[in-house]
């Protein structure tokens, strides 16, 4: 009886019309040729180079951040997918749609778990990935303009999880986002509330959030659009920027740095691709546990009639809500997420530094990672306050507080600079004065010819600002919060401000020392307006009423 031979078998599937037609290798043979063939001739792994760095592979080097942003976003699409099938987006049928999943929909509540928390994953790793490429220098040439795409990326992922908060038409969707979208009115020319927007005619119904909820408030229009935004444009641009972020990381090469001057890099298949497998294989995983272990949130149907005490915008926007108790709107909610993207962007083409490109090196970019952390901890800082310490009115309560205890309204804030009525002291006096404070902020650093030493600096400077809390906590203009208060703001604002700038960026060119003093003093300008608010009750330090301009 003839015995089969399995081995001639394999070789004539493999080398046949059909199968070479969809594969283009032939008997896989386990060389470095064929390794480096899988990767060029994979629809999927071709946008890897076939060899990197041993660095890269390391966990520790790169925490799996891009790939896994990567698999939540097709996470993200498939369980979408799948949910527009049972979904309409209509007020009259969005919220029982959504009823209809929890109870009727074979799995409809585990794929809608899925899809809102792997949203809210996806809104972490990207935060995570650009915080990790930030910290390895991999944003340096000639990786500058894919750096501003991936700040796109994570721009539009923010946008495309707000866009998704509406669809299920709950108290909780519509009160978020209706504080997000209020924020939209007080664009500076384009809102009907922003400076300058009255003098060109800005009304509630032609104005940038007009546009943006199809109405005057949130209702249908709001819905049908926030759905076609989230289910296709925004996904569509998201995809686009994606193979362009792939194909430019490809063409750039991987940023890790050699461990040896000699170094030999390592196939691509299988060292890398096994450990982008495993990481999409374990956050599916963990995102498939958590959604069986933990329902979405759900509240009753959206009634604009019965607002939510406090109404709070989704948990990472709220870091621009908590803003708007120190800042106008047009400025907490348009001014500085719109420097905060600009000036992310910006940040190849500012840091000069040559140093620490490819892995860890906080020593050699000091000045760079202070102030970039600095900035991430001020988000997630605010984020805290506005999610955990904000309760019914809005009101400031500490976490062993109750929110059954209602507080008291808080005195009356009050201006430094404005109209008579308005503010303590003349508009006139407070324009020059503001601007002066910011230009000499900007320029002081630069102008000192020698570095000055940060200990005697700090030093002196929070004795006296403990000197003047001591004194307001005796004349009782102030308690020991805000005492406290006042000694970490001020002391904080001066090191990061000023400390820090003269030591490490007084020989930038001026054109890069210009703008990177403007973001930190913009930085500052943050925490000092938080202890104005916090400490002294001060609304604004200047208002001009004729042009809806507050600052």
């Amino acid at each position: 009886m003839p015995t089969l031979d399995l081995e001639k078998i394999k070789k004539e599937i493999f080398d046949s019309q059909l199968w070479r037609s969809v594969f283009r290798g032939g008997v896989w043979k386990d060389t470095p040729r064929d390794r480096a063939g899988h990767i060029i001739g994979n629809v999927w792994l071709h946008l890897h180079p076939v060899k990197v760095r041993p660095r890269a592979l390391k966990w520790a080097y790169t925490w799996g951040m891009g790939g896994i942003s990567f698999a939540l976003y097709l996470l993200l699409t498939l369980t979408g997918v799948a949910l527009m099938f049972y979904y309409r987006p209509t007020i009259g049928l969005a919220y029982r749609d959504i009823k209809d999943l929890e109870f009727a929909v074979t799995l409809g509540m585990f794929l809608r778990n899925a899809h809102r928390w792997a949203a809210q994953a996806m809104v972490v790793a990207v935060i995570a990935h650009m915080v990790r490429v930030f910290l390895t220098g991999a944003y340096k040439k000639p990786r500058e303009f894919n750096w501003g795409i991936g700040v796109l990326l994570l721009t539009l992922t923010l946008f495309l999880s707000f866009t998704g908060y509406l669809l299920p038409w709950d108290q909780l969707a519509i009160w978020a986002v209706t504080v997000g979208t209020n924020m939209a009115g007080a664009t500076p020319v384009l809102g009907n509330e922003g400076p300058l927007g009255s003098l060109v005619g800005m009304r509630i119904n032609n104005d940038v959030r007009f546009t943006l909820l199809g109405g005057t408030m949130v209702g249908e229009n709001t819905l049908l659009r926030f759905y076609v935004m989230h289910c296709v444009a925004v996904p569509l641009v998201v995809g686009i920027l994606l193979i362009l972020h792939f194909w430019r990381i490809r063409k750039d090469s991987f940023s890790a740095a050699p461990y040896a001057a000699a170094e030999e890099k390592v196939d691509v298949w299988p060292h890398l691709v096994k450990r982008e497998y495993i990481g999409a294989a374990g956050t599916t995983l963990f995102i498939m546990i958590w959604s069986i272990l933990q329902n979405a949130p759900l509240e009753a149907i959206a009634n604009p009639n019965v607002t939510t005490n406090p109404s709070k915008a989704p948990w990472y926007f709220v870091g621009l809500q908590e803003l708007l108790v120190y800042f106008d709107p047009w400025i907490a909610g348009v001014l500085l997420p719109g420097l905060i993207i600009v000036g992310l962007i910006a940040i190849p083409y500012i840091d000069t530094n040559p140093k620490g490109i490819g892995s860890y090196a906080w020593k050699e970019r000091p000045f760079a990672n202070t102030l970039f952390l600095l900035g991430v901890v001020m988000w997630f800082a605010l984020i805290f306050i506005g999610y955990a310490l904000r309760g019914p009115n809005y009101a400031w309560y500490w976490p062993w507080e109750s929110w059954y205890m209602l507080k008291a309204a808080p005195p009356a804030t009050w201006s430094v600079f404005g109209p008579k009525g308005v503010g303590a002291y003349p508009m006139l006096l407070g324009i020059p004065l503001i601007g002066g404070l910011f230009g000499g902020s900007i320029l002081l650093p630069k102008l000192i010819q020698r570095e000055l030493s940060g200990k005697k600096l700090m030093g002196g400077f929070l004795a006296a600002v403990a000197a003047l809390a001591a004194v307001g906590m005796a004349m009782g203009k102030m308690g020991a919060t805000e005492g406290a208060f006042l000694l970490f703001f001020l002391g904080a604002s001066f090191y990061f401000g000023f400390v820090l700038p003269q030591r490490h960026i007084r020989t930038l060119d001026w054109p890069r020392y210009l703008v990177t003093m403007v973001l930190v003093v913009c930085t500052m300008g943050i925490l000092l307006k938080m202890c104005a608010r916090l400490t002294f009750n001060i609304k604004y330090l200047l208002t001009i009423p004729a042009i809806s301009m507050n600052v």
